[in-house]
């Protein structure tokens, strides 16, 4: 199997399937991730987004196909050794942590620890570079309970970066913050060089940002490839029941997005991909 650059791909689900009770939730998945490619998943809601992105950092095991991270089965390494290799940020949902931003970045080193190691300086160096990356510094003695939305996210950010991941996956990271907090968190991950894979709730930063997408329906991948490519007016009206306005910034030339209502609501069936773009195993 090939990356869309011609090398090796670091991260392959191949063939995923999760089924919860009687309930198949995601279906026969196959994708690829390039080294320190930007890839994103979208989707309706329901449609499998984040119980794939679990089966990938080994918090689900899938009913059938398989996951590999530089060529190794996640499930065939332990928690701590998927943790070397994969760091996770999920949405920030209001949890707090009665640490400071410094001790939460510094649980980034915990994969790379014996229970009983304390940091020593290559630790310290690691978590202040980390802080550094993430504009987060000056935030190292504060609370992690006293920060905003978008700072939180941002720590997080940093203690997966204090993982030296190969992976990062990123559950809907801009969720609940502000357009500005939504621009610098995801300009600033594309900025970090490392492969990453995120589900991606807004279809217009998923344009902005992603190099690629994978586009999820009723739990099956119906479509894959560059953003603009792939989210047609056609696919997004399928997919998720609105007609799609697309248009070019002349100042940057970067595409946007815009959504309006259907005036009705024909019954199309969402077309699988071509059998010409199915990954080769």
């Amino acid at each position: 199997m090939r990356s869309h650059n011609g090398s090796a791909p670091q991260v392959v689900v191949d063939g995923v399937s999760v089924t919860l009770d009687t309930s198949t939730i995601v279906s026969e998945a196959t994708l690829t991730i390039g080294a320190g490619e930007m890839v994103g998943v979208v989707g309706p809601n329901g449609s499998g987004k984040s119980t794939l992105l679990r089966v990938i950092y080994r918090a689900l095991r899938p009913s059938a196909g398989a996951v590999r991270v530089d060529g190794s089965d996640v499930w065939s390494l332990s928690a701590r050794q998927s943790a070397q290799r994969t760091a996770v940020v999920v949405q920030e949902s209001g949890s707090d942590f009665s640490l400071t931003v410094a001790d939460v970045v510094a649980m980034g080193r915990n994969p790379h620890k014996g229970p009983l190691d304390r940091d020593n300086r290559d630790d310290r160096d690691i978590c202040a570079q980390a802080l550094a990356r993430t504009g987060t510094t000056e935030l190292a003695t504060r609370d992690f309970d006293t920060l905003s939305g978008g700072e939180k996210q941002r720590v997080l950010l940093a203690r997966a970066l204090a993982q030296q991941p190969r992976l990062l996956v990123l559950d809907e990271p801009t969720n609940h913050l502000d357009i500005r907090y939504q621009l610098d968190l995801l300009d600033l991950i594309r900025t970090l060089g490392v492969t990453t894979l995120t589900v991606m709730h807004d279809l217009t930063l998923a344009v902005g940002h992603c190099d690629r997408v994978y586009v999820l329906h009723g739990g099956r991948i119906v479509a894959d490839g560059p953003p603009a490519d792939v989210l047609t007016p056609d696919l997004v009206a399928e997919v998720f029941g609105v007609r799609c306005h697309r248009w070019v910034d002349p100042g940057t030339g970067q595409a946007h997005l815009g959504f309006s209502r259907l005036t009705d609501q024909p019954g199309r069936k969402v077309r699988d991909r071509p059998e010409s773009d199915q990954p080769v195993a």
